[in-house]
């Protein structure tokens, strides 16, 4: 009786791999598809019309940086529950004539004429999500001229050009799109001027039905002829900041001609021989570079992929860093952050310390050191540039700021600052707020080894490191890395002051067995099974052997991966 239990078991067992495995012949059983393969260049973003554009671009000439941007705008129309021109950008460029690395940061900065007293005067211990208030300038535009004067080749209309098409002539609506849309327009619908932009049939858009944003491809057809200036010095500037006016909003026209994007130097650490880099604070990037240190001093390999051992050092790792994330990430402009400690493989080591192998910590305390829903994409071109591009207007579609027949919604990443009293990330005016959204970069020896990034909020150091480690301990392939099971840790302290005293909870996607599970729950660990919220990846690699790239996106979105 015991032995036909056993063998009906391991048939249902290989059963369930064979559907996970979507009967391909290679790859893991998780995979969803085959690597793309190219000669000439790559896309990958997270609606396949963008990277289709992206793709068009680079045919006609431009090269990867003004693909990106074409790309970009074309996902702010096409993707507005997640990105935009009233939201932030950050981007890390592999130059191929210098060989070296660039970092933008492009994020905007908060009014000069809203101070801590309104928050205090007004019994706020939290800055809202909503409405005027966490409206911050936003930095997108900016971005997009600075990485063009520094790198592109085609002018902004020709860039822009495929976005303004789609946004007078329409374009179909995707099933995650459109079901962001629905959560969207239920919550948002109520602020003026959304029905009018986003609503024009009376409802959320729905799956396959045509879409247009002619107020937004007005919008960007002033971008392409009046440059950067109309929009933070001209009309469009002039039209935000009436409207934020009337909404009970404190930004100003000097806050806008005054805003600047900084181009900043990528940080790095070296894993197992691959230099990983990400941009410093006011971003989280270098979260992914703690985590990766500290699991730098286990044999990750050995623990296997999907085990209790590996999940439960990760986690822990991850919840040491995210002590410190809450602690120091910050405007730099504004303090003194030890980056360089925070990153060096000592501290990480003198953190590890404070993992038991066994036991899930509750509580863990930031280091003391001496010093003081988004989109991402990716190109390359066939001369060897690369970027690695992501923007978001913070929580969802943003702040539900829409000034009047602009066609876009301005972020609300202001919601991230701290309001207590000595905190780093504290609220104060023209001060950049803490940032989750992170791109990313992997070198070897010198030379690009991927482009990558993983969407969503707090996650994205936790998808980082997941992707590094699947590919370099448990040698998936670029797809593979995505496609893998995720683990995502929720309830760390936080930069806007919750503190973790419960140890948090695990997220599971489907995929990790019930052993590994029931061992986790031994440890300590509160677990919970889920679908959503692991993010959404895209990546690009290239082989030097061969001089091909190879690209990947998941199924978690709508996106694609094209070369040619």
């Amino acid at each position: 009786m015991l032995i036909n239990l056993f063998k009906v078991t391991i048939m249902l067992l290989s059963i369930h791999q064979y559907l996970l495995a979507q009967n391909r012949p290679t790859d893991r059983v998780f995979s969803s598809r085959s690597e793309v393969i190219a000669m000439h260049g790559m896309a990958a973003t997270s609606h396949p019309l963008a990277t289709q554009t992206a793709i068009d671009i680079l045919k006609s000439g431009g090269n990867a940086i003004d693909a990106a941007i074409a790309a970009n705008a074309t996902l702010g129309l096409m993707e507005p529950t997640g990105c935009g021109i009233g939201g932030d950008l950050f981007a890390i460029v592999w130059d191929a004539n210098t060989k070296k690395l660039y970092g933008l940061n492009a994020s905007g900065r908060s009014p000069k004429s809203l101070t801590l007293d309104y928050f205090k005067k007004n019994n706020l211990k939290k800055i809202p999500a909503l409405g005027p208030i966490p409206v911050t300038v936003p930095g997108c535009v900016d971005g997009w001229f600075e990485l063009h004067s520094k790198f592109g080749t085609l002018d902004f209309q020709t860039i822009l050009e495929p976005a303004i098409n789609y946004g007078y002539g329409g374009f179909p609506v995707t099933e995650i799109i459109a079901n962001y849309f629905e959560e969207d327009c239920k919550d948002l619908g109520h602020f003026p001027g959304f029905k009018e932009t986003y609503m024009p049939n009376g409802k959320a858009p729905a799956i396959g039905e045509i879409f247009s944003n002619p107020f937004l491809a007005n919008t960007y057809e002033k971008i392409a002829d009046g440059g950067r200036d109309i929009f933070y010095k001209g009309s469009i500037a002039k039209t935000i900041v009436e409207f934020l006016a009337t909404q009970g909003g404190f930004l100003t026209i000097d806050d806008f001609s005054d805003h600047t994007s900084e181009w900043i130097q990528p940080v790095t650490t070296n894993y197992r021989g691959y230099d990983v880099w990400e941009l410093p604070p006011n971003g989280q990037g270098i979260a992914a570079l703690q985590i990766l240190n500290i699991l730098e001093n286990y044999d990750i390999q050995k623990m296997g992929f999907g085990s209790a051992d590996y999940i439960h050092t990760f986690v822990e790792a991850k919840k040491l860093t995210y002590e410190d994330r809450a602690k120091y990430y910050s405007d730099m402009d504004f303090n003194n952050i030890p980056v360089k400690e925070l990153i060096s493989k000592t501290y990480a080591k003198k953190r590890k310390n404070l993992i038991n192998p066994k036991v899930a910590g509750q509580s863990f305390p930031a280091g003391f050191l001496e010093d003081g829903d988004t989109i991402y994409l990716t190109v390359a071109d066939s001369k060897g540039n690369m970027i690695s591009l992501i923007q978001s207007n913070y929580r969802g579609m943003g702040s539900g700021m829409i000034p009047p027949k602009l066609g876009f919604m301005l972020q609300d990443r202001g919601e991230l600052f701290s309001l207590k009293k000595n905190h780093l990330n504290i609220y104060e005016p023209g001060k950049r707020p803490f940032h989750t959204i992170i791109p990313a970069f992997v070198t070897k020896d010198g030379t690009p080894f991927m482009s990558f990034g993983v969407m969503g909020g707090a996650m994205q150091p936790q998808g980082h490191v997941q992707i590094i480690v699947n590919m370099i301990d448990f040698g998936m392939n670029l797809q593979e890395a995505g496609d893998a099971p995720r683990i995502r840790h929720y309830g760390s302290s936080q930069p806007t002051d919750e503190i973790m005293n419960d140890g948090g909870v695990i997220n599971l996607e489907y995929g990790f067995s019930d052993i590994t599970i029931n061992k986790l729950k031994i440890m300590g660990h509160q677990v919970n099974i889920k679908t959503g919220g692991f993010g959404g990846y895209q990546a690009i690699k290239w082989d030097p052997e061969n001089k091909v790239y190879f690209g990947a996106s998941e199924y978690r979105k709508d996106g694609q991966a094209i070369g040619y």
